[in-house]
């Protein structure tokens, strides 16, 4: 076993393939919905990992989540408050990109000044 986390492809095309039947879909109508290559699927179908704009352009599509397909192996580190805070922020749809930045600044500013330790 390896020492860092892992994306597991297979059980994530499977995944994929498991959404495409429900919908009854061909792969070219995947292909085209997601708006990627027919040649990424193909990849996919033989194991090899996506891209990472691919990778969103699916897991969207199939309302998956990529975090689901992380094979973990240091699971007790747990992600920063500073990191999830920017995460939320930059997908906040009611943000520009600009605002989320200025107020992740302004968030870590806080943050910083009145954490302890």
């Amino acid at each position: 076993m390896t020492d860092r986390g892992m994306f597991d492809a297979e059980a994530f095309f499977a995944a994929i393939d498991a959404q495409r039947q429900a919908r009854g879909l061909l792969w070219k109508d995947v292909a085209a919905e997601a708006k990627i290559s027919q040649s990424t699927l193909t990849r996919l179908a033989q194991g090899k990992r996506p891209d990472v704009d691919s990778l969103a352009a699916l897991v969207d599509w199939a309302g998956l989540s990529a975090d689901a397909f992380v094979v973990r192996v240091h699971t007790h580190n747990e992600a920063e408050p500073l990191a999830m805070i920017s995460t939320y922020l930059r997908a906040d749809r009611n943000l520009s990109p600009q605002a989320a930045k200025a107020l992740e600044k302004v968030v870590k500013a806080t943050y910083e000044a009145l954490k302890e330790g």
